[in-house]
């Protein structure tokens, strides 16, 4: 059972709310049998509201399907907000000033709130390609490691979550487009497609052009896979 995802940040994480807070909230929908999906396009006019439950309301406020009453809508919103239950780390070297400023801009003030641990420069001894980064992650999260998975997009970072014994899944970023990589449980071009993966991924015929991303659950079936 996945119960864990590690980020990476410089390669990895370029389009942190198309690319992941949609897709879960688009999980989320599914999993609740809610008709609803997300565009890329739509996520991008929600982002003037600030905070994932304010902008579920935000969105239901224009929805001739959503709950009339705002009580349940509230209610509503507080269980897509937290449906899957999967807590996220940063689990990078980079410093932390890096990351305030990445994740301020593209999230918001309350960025933080999103991660359950946040791991920069300053917090390890050793850099990637050591494996420190992503021992304290799993310590902190009190998740073992074949319990989480790493989204990297170096050899070096591939070697740190192995080293941890975290399974890996590859987003290749521009600067490692034809590097080879080693003892990752997939590799491919990025969460936004769910095309050129090794493994492959079946496309989802029911998914919208630009829509077809990689899932949490593709994420929890290749790291079973490997076991």
């Amino acid at each position: 059972m996945l119960k864990a995802v590690l980020w990476d940040v410089d390669g990895t994480i370029a389009e942190t709310e198309r690319d992941g807070h949609r897709v879960a909230f688009n999980e989320a929908f599914e999993a609740h049998g809610i008709p609803w999906r997300w565009s890329a396009e739509h996520y991008g006019e929600l982002l003037v509201v600030a905070g994932g439950r304010e902008r579920l309301l935000h969105d239901m406020a224009s929805r001739p399907d959503a709950p009339a009453d705002s009580a349940a809508r509230e209610a509503l919103a507080r269980t897509l907000h937290g449906a899957r239950g999967v807590p996220m780390a940063i689990t990078t070297t980079t410093s932390r000033a890096n990351i305030d400023a990445l994740f301020s801009q593209h999230l918001g003030a309350a960025w933080r709130d999103w991660f359950a641990v946040v791991l920069g420069g300053e917090d390890v001894t050793h850099k990637k390609p050591d494996p420190e980064v992503y021992q304290r992650a799993l310590q902190l999260l009190g998740v073992e490691a074949h319990e989480a998975v790493a989204i990297e997009d170096s050899p070096a970072g591939v070697a740190s979550a192995r080293g941890a014994g975290v399974p890996v899944v590859v987003a290749r970023s521009i600067y490692f487009t034809d590097t080879p990589i080693e003892g990752a449980t997939a590799v491919g071009p990025g969460l936004h497609t769910r095309r050129g993966w090794t493994p492959a991924l079946v496309p989802d015929d029911d998914a919208s052009d630009g829509d077809e991303q990689v899932t949490l659950d593709d994420l929890a079936r290749w790291c079973t896979s490997t076991r």
